[in-house]
């Protein structure tokens, strides 16, 4: 799977989140920061989101130091459903009953344990069939 990946800062957090996903053999597409460097969480998020509406990326993993921030400036962006998960149950719900299709996660409170716990609820957790009306409202329609 390709995921876009990104926060507004690279930390532990971030790297070990990056490191288990190329271990689990997922495409990590890095769109920001560059190494050593920090981007706005705004721009970040935009970045991650297009990637993902534009169908370049499968799903992407976001973060910023709440998670709020990021996940506002992604969902600005058409198509995208980024979903401010906190634990592995969050993100199953996001998956299966929002069709979430960024996770966004918050640096200052995550640890790198949780994270995989929500890896591991957002690749196992497949859109419920009985949300579709819901999810398509969330795009307008």
């Amino acid at each position: 799977m390709r995921i876009a990946f990104g926060s507004d800062e690279v930390t532990a957090l971030t790297e070990a989140v990056e490191a288990e996903l190329e271990k689990r053999g997922h495409e990590v597409v890095r769109v920001g920061p560059p190494a050593g460097t920090a981007m706005q969480w705004a721009e970040v998020g935009r970045r991650v989101g297009e990637e993902v509406a534009r169908g370049d990326a499968d799903t992407g993993v976001l973060f910023c130091w709440t998670g709020t921030g990021a996940s506002m400036a992604a969902n600005k962006v058409a198509g995208v459903r980024a979903a401010l998960c906190t634990d592995a149950e969050t993100a199953r719900g996001a998956r299966r009953w929002n069709d979430a299709n960024v996770l966004v996660m918050g640096l200052r409170l995550t640890s790198p344990e949780v994270a995989k716990e929500m890896l591991d609820a957002w690749f196992d957790t497949l859109p419920d069939p009985e949300e579709v009306d819901n999810i398509r409202r969330l795009e307008g329609g």
